[in-house]
């Protein structure tokens, strides 16, 4: 799910398995202030790992995901 105008970009599981409804975000990132904001992250190798491997440098990345007093001790923005 791309919303272009918000900068909100998912990525879903959507679907049945068996008898069971699956709906789930994998992935969230926004756009805000010139800096990707990992809101969520459902991969195994890690949205962080991948920008930086395209050559995003970590302080235009903030792991959202963490809470704002615990960002100050990862190598990435604090927001």
């Amino acid at each position: 799910m791309f919303d272009l105008e918000r900068h909100h970009y998912q990525v879903l599981n959507i679907g049945w398995k068996e008898q069971r409804r699956i709906y789930g975000v994998i992935i969230h990132v926004d756009i805000k202030d010139n800096k990707i904001w990992i809101q969520r992250d459902g991969t195994e190798i890690g949205i962080a790992n991948e920008l930086i491997a395209a050559g995003v440098p970590k302080e235009d990345i903030v792991l959202g995901f963490h809470a704002p007093y615990k960002r100050e001790f990862t190598d990435f923005a604090v927001g």
